[in-house]
């Protein structure tokens, strides 16, 4: 447990985040397809390489979510990425999830992540091939009648029992209740649902025995739907409301809560990112480190810059 803490506390480090590297191969095809890159194993491993190396990274980063086949590979030189990222004090972790499938009796669209049977069995390997920490993403939808009690209560059992097979094999589980921005929902609706989700996900981490100083939390930010009228709302008004959400369901046991950025801009993210922690400041007892696991607009701007071979 002493090592889970102390790898937790590493990655959430004071004004460090984490990199979200962790593409599936069709999902950074149409990544590298933007930048005008064909979809190849080579790409995909220059691609990396060309962020995993970026002087001064580990200034910034403290831990990078990869893919299985990243977390494998090595520089055009013969280093692996693994030993690149510790060189900067950057800690590898790994999505362990094996994507979405359609929630049994659920609502409509409502899914569940598949990837637990044979779960411990691929955590040792990732374990031995110098992963720190792993992923699982969960995603949650909203409208007037959902998400239902079954796929809250599935996905968050199903994250716990995740992050519990984690913990077992040495890895620091970072946690992703995704609630959807997809749909007209009121910035107040969102607010509901996140503290009915994310004190969902910690009741059951708490069931499963979990051990909560050892893992990281990944929300979203407390924003209205994409079709809401009005658009993006100001920074101030995003911290307000994901600061009072937060406080009311998520335990000081956890130390980080670490934002994705969800459909947000990358300019969105980061403005709200820092009016939140303004926030956290100004109304105090806020225990969490208050941070990002971003990717995105950032790598597909860096890839540009890639080697076509």
């Amino acid at each position: 447990m002493a090592d889970l803490a102390t790898v937790a506390a590493a990655l959430s480090a004071p004004g460090k985040g984490l990199l979200a590297s962790d593409e599936s191969t069709g999902t950074i095809g149409k990544r590298l397809e933007k930048a005008g890159l064909p979809n190849t194993e080579d790409i995909r491993r220059a691609y990396r390489e060309l962020y995993y190396t970026t002087p001064g990274m580990g200034q910034y980063i403290s831990g990078v979510i990869m893919f299985k086949e990243t977390l494998l590979q090595s520089t055009a030189d013969g280093r692996r990425f693994v030993d690149v990222l510790a060189e900067q004090g950057i800690l590898a972790g790994i999505k362990v999830d094996e994507g979405l499938a359609p929630l049994p009796d659920g609502g409509d669209g409502e899914t569940y992540t598949r990837g637990l049977e044979g779960l411990e069995a691929a955590c040792r390997e990732y374990v031995a091939a110098g992963a720190k920490f792993a992923k699982w993403r969960a995603t949650i939808k909203v409208s007037d009648v959902l998400p239902t009690d079954l796929a809250v209560e599935r996905n968050a059992d199903d994250l716990a029992r995740y992050a519990k097979i984690c913990q077992e094999c040495g890895l620091v589980p970072v946690v992703e209740p995704e609630i959807l921005i997809d749909g007209a929902h009121s910035q107040e609706r969102f607010g509901a649902v996140t503290e009915r989700v994310v004190g969902a996900t910690v009741a059951a981490l708490w069931r499963h025995g979990v051990a909560l100083e050892g893992c990281l939390l990944k929300p979203q930010m407390v924003i209205p739907g994409a079709e809401a009228e009005g658009g993006p709302l100001p920074p101030g008004q995003v911290a307000r409301a994901t600061v009072a959400a937060l406080r009311r369901v998520v335990p000081p046991a956890i130390p980080g809560i670490m934002f994705l950025s969800g459909g947000q801009s990358e300019e969105e993210a980061t403005a709200n990112l820092n009016a939140i922690n303004l926030e956290a400041q100004a109304a105090g007892r806020c225990p969490w480190a208050l941070s990002f696991s971003f990717g995105r607009a950032l790598q597909v701007r860096r890839a540009r810059g890639a080697p076509a071979s």
